[in-house]
């Protein structure tokens, strides 16, 4: 006989079936958001040296893989560009023909029930790599009380919310600002607003972290910044309080989706955000996380498809309602 005989947890754990029944957290297909990078050019399916399995697709090769992730059964994704040409204020994410606006409107066009949120930032289309226009003395914008390279942060935010209409306009359903510019959900919003475009839902990165996990993910779309880093704008590492303040910041402002990135380091900030927040949740598993989990079971030191998924149903138990990641097409397939 037991000595705690109604201390018996293990009773509940004996077979599948009762596990099952008592789980608490599950991941499916419908949680999934899966990113693209999308580049010009045609018939493009340009192997990311750092993220096996992960591919810079043209527009035509993108509307393909769209097609054939709608067949199974993933409900978004997330366009990331990668223009012919960069410049000092990234006008190719402003152009109604620019990379990711072309993109958009060949996917919606293909297959209209897809989902397709646009990452909202500059890095990717700026000379400089940085997240919106830099104070120099042959800037418009240039302000003499400010360091020589600093992120302009009004001057950018007019041009989110030029970007955002002109991305909103092409189909997009949800814009994702992610660059950490004070008041980019209010100003997008209203822009949005303004152009009656009320429909058009905002995914804020509302935390995100100056995090080293971001390594294969600039390698993928380009976007490494040619001086200095973007400490000045994205969250420190350290700081949880920050975050939250961030969080009621974007909630006030309008935001419909808010954001943690990176997932995995920084599931404390997601299940606080959790706490606080009625708003559906989005995680994002970054490059980073990725790439090592892949570059660990090229080794054979991890279980592929099992670290994957444990690592997305943590995500899914400190509270993401969603989780962007590029395990997506994986994932489908293992839960099958």
């Amino acid at each position: 006989m037991s000595l705690y005989p109604a201390l018996r947890p293990r009773r509940l754990r004996r077979n599948p079936n009762l596990r099952r029944m008592i789980r608490e957290s599950t991941l499916s297909v419908d949680n999934l958001i899966a990113p693209l990078f999308i580049r010009t050019g045609h018939d493009v399916r340009h192997p990311i040296a750092s993220m096996p399995g992960q591919f810079q697709l043209s527009v035509d090769t993108a509307t393909r893989e769209v097609e054939e992730l709608a067949e199974m059964g993933i409900p978004a994704v997330l366009l990331f560009g990668i223009p012919a040409t960069k410049d000092a204020v990234g006008s190719d994410n402003y152009d109604v023909d620019g990379i990711v606006p072309s993109a958009i409107r060949a996917i919606k066009q293909a297959v209209p029930e897809m989902v397709v949120i646009s990452d909202m930032c500059f890095c990717e289309y700026t000379d400089h790599g940085h997240c919106g226009l830099l104070n120099q003395p042959d800037s418009p914008h240039y302000d003499e009380h400010l360091p020589e390279g600093y992120l302009l942060n009004d001057a950018t935010l007019t041009l989110l919310g030029q970007a955002s209409v002109v991305h909103a306009e092409a189909g997009a359903d949800i814009i994702a600002p992610s660059g950490m510019i004070d008041g980019m959900v209010a100003t997008i919003r209203a822009a949005l607003d303004d152009a009656d475009l009320s429909h058009t839902a905002i995914m804020s990165y509302a935390a995100k972290f100056h995090s080293s996990f971001y390594g294969p993910f600039r390698d993928a779309a380009e976007s490494p910044p040619s001086f200095g880093d973007r400490r000045q704008y994205q969250m420190d590492i350290a700081n949880t309080r920050e975050a939250l303040k961030e969080v009621v910041l974007d909630e006030g402002e309008g935001a419909d989706i808010l954001m943690v990135k990176p997932a995995l380091p920084y599931l404390d900030i997601l299940q606080r955000m959790r706490e606080y927040s009625n708003l559906p949740l989005a995680a994002y598993q970054v490059s980073g996380e990725y790439s090592m989990i892949k570059a660990s079971a090229a080794h054979g030191w991890l279980d592929e498809r099992q670290v994957a998924l444990e690592s997305l149903m943590a995500i899914r138990r400190a509270g993401a309602d969603m989780i962007i990641t590029y395990f997506a097409r994986d994932v489908v397939h293992w839960l099958s």
